[in-house]
């Protein structure tokens, strides 16, 4: 069985880390698989949100403990190599044309934490819990989740989350802006599914020239985003699909958007 799992549907793809005996530990094969699908579904337009999920009791825990000290031991540059390229991952679902959401369905620790981060929303069950995790095995952390925890809790919260790397229940992880909902688990692929399937019905050139703006936003200054916004505005304003919505809107009607 592959370590990662791969369907579309109605214009969603569901991607599923599949490893549920190591609790989805992040094998390469589940990193190449990542980036992979993150390339082909760029310029798919048969996906139009995308959806990570685990198997199993468990989203992500994180890089494969039990064969760090094999990597370890390859030496200093390599290691940064390696580490660096798996950081190519999130940084491409940040800049990903599609909505990402992570459906965070059992524990979310170290870079399991971190991928979830890097989506665009995070959907969790009531049985969520997360934890950065890596001070307890003498790491200090990869795949942005110092820079994207920051940004959500506030600079305070997000040392106190990673010097004090204590699981946070999702009740919890609501409250502090880590998660955008909680419902139960028994409702959580519906849930989240639903919410996929409401972004893959939108505009997406609109969808795609939002997620740039709100990227930019994060470390641009405000007349650079001012900028960015007159341009993706202007892209907008010549497609089919604003056509569409303005037609809909004069005839009182639901428009049906095309991607275009």
């Amino acid at each position: 069985m592959a370590d990662l799992l791969e369907s579309i549907e109605d214009g969603v793809a569901v991607l599923t880390l599949n490893r549920p005996e190591a609790l989805n530990a992040l094998s390469m094969d589940i990193r190449n698989g990542l980036l992979s699908a993150m390339d082909r579904y760029a310029d798919d337009d048969n996906v139009r949100c995308i959806v990570i999920t685990g198997a199993g009791r468990a989203f992500s825990s994180g890089g494969d403990v039990k064969g760090m000290g094999e990597r370890a031991a390859r030496g200093y540059e390599a290691r940064a190599r390696g580490i660096q390229f798996s950081n190519t991952i999130p940084m491409a679902m940040r800049k990903h044309p599609k909505v990402i959401i992570a459906m965070v369905n059992g524990v979310a620790a170290g870079a399991g934490m971190s991928m979830s981060l890097a989506c665009d929303l995070r959907i969790a069950g009531k049985s969520a819990r997360f934890t950065t995790a890596f001070l307890k095995i003498g790491l200090s952390g990869d795949w942005g989740g110092t820079w994207t925890l920051t940004r959500l809790v506030g600079t305070a919260k997000a040392r106190e989350l990673f010097l004090l790397p204590d699981m946070v229940g999702a009740d919890e992880a609501l409250k502090l802006g880590i998660v955008n909902r909680v419902v139960e688990d028994a409702e959580l692929r519906a849930a989240t599914l639903d919410i996929a399937r409401r972004i893959a019905d939108m505009p997406q050139v609109a969808v795609a020239g939002i997620k740039r703006n709100l990227f930019a936003a994060e470390t641009e200054s405000f007349a650079t985003v001012c900028d960015l916004e007159a341009f993706n505005q202007a892209r907008c304003s010549q497609t089919e699909d604003h056509r569409e919505a303005v037609a809909a809107f004069k005839e009182k009607r639901k428009p049906v958007f095309k991607g275009m």
